[in-house]
């Protein structure tokens, strides 16, 4: 019996994977750990390489890109661990990190999700994450513990509750699944892990950040700062988000919100970057709530 399953999904970066995949091979101990590589509808299969890699590795190959949530969906209904481990394919994990992030959950029983400190893996002394403030409901804003911060081991001590947990990294056990469910696919990119951890919420579990391990993250490799696809989901998501987890009355109010000073404001910062090109993109993010319910499975955009 594994005691962890570490998911990681694919989407046409076989080199970062295979990297990744080494990052876990010398890090962890084989004999309680199974990988499973979801391969989310890539142009080429590169299973043999990865499996000179990671000999006992277990692929999957999705014929079509199936999205973030979806990938890591499809690997966790083979999972056999107690706990699950979805990284992202651009991390590169540190020893003790599977111990340290069990014995949390063993302390504290309440935890639902749990992330580790993250860094970034090109200035592996400068923070990304160290925990999520609360969202603002009315706004859909919240702020990164620890973002662009220093590493000084101001958090190496860390072990409490957060906001949110961050997609890149994080755990939980197969156990709960079996209640709270699996991520809402509809998303497909940004925002879904924030959906989830509303669910873990609801289901009187907590949300947990420990600074005692760490996982490096080399951020934007898969999808660039600026991009149709970010502009589209990033806009299409952050209503979907509010319609999914709060009232009528808020949603509204969030709305017009929206529409009348954020839209208006990233526009502008589009206009100002000369990158005219992205504007339509906010338009058809938010046009897809008004034409689609909180539960749609449409993307609106051609992957």
């Amino acid at each position: 019996m594994k005691t962890t399953s570490i998911i990681t999904v694919n989407f046409n970066q076989p080199q970062v994977t295979i990297d990744f995949l080494k990052s876990v091979k010398v890090n962890t101990e084989l004999d309680n750990v199974e990988v499973i590589l979801v391969d989310n509808g890539s142009r080429e299969d590169h299973e043999n390489a990865y499996k000179e890699v990671y000999p006992d590795l277990i692929y999957i190959k999705s014929a079509v890109n199936l999205g973030f949530a979806g990938g890591n969906n499809l690997g966790v209904k083979i999972a056999k661990g107690d706990y699950i481990l979805f990284l992202n394919n651009d991390t590169e994990i540190v020893k003790g990190l599977l111990e340290t992030l069990i014995t949390e959950f063993k302390q504290y029983p309440e935890i639902g999700i749990i992330s580790p400190l993250l860094l970034y893996y090109e200035q592996p002394n400068i923070i990304q994450y160290a925990g999520f403030t609360e969202m603002n409901y009315l706004t859909c804003r919240n702020k990164g513990i620890g973002s662009m911060e220093r590493d000084e081991g101001q958090y190496n001590s860390d072990s409490r509750e957060t906001g949110y947990c961050h997609g890149a990294a994080m755990m939980c056990r197969k156990a709960d699944l079996e209640s709270v469910g699996l991520m809402a696919e509809q998303f497909f990119l940004y925002y879904e892990e924030l959906d989830w951890c509303e669910k873990f919420k609801k289901a009187g579990k907590k949300i947990w950040f420990t600074g005692k391990t760490r996982v490096y993250h080399k951020e934007s490799i898969s999808v660039g700062k600026e991009s149709s696809l970010k502009t589209y989901f990033m806009t299409r998501n952050r209503i979907l988000f509010i319609r999914r987890n709060t009232g009528g009355l808020n949603t509204f109010l969030f709305s017009v919100y929206y529409s009348l000073i954020a839209c208006p404001k990233q526009i502008i910062v589009y206009l100002l970057k000369g990158r005219s090109d992205l504007i339509k993109w906010v338009f058809k993010g938010v046009l897809w709530n008004f034409t689609n319910s909180k539960n749609s499975d449409k993307l609106g955009f051609k992957i």
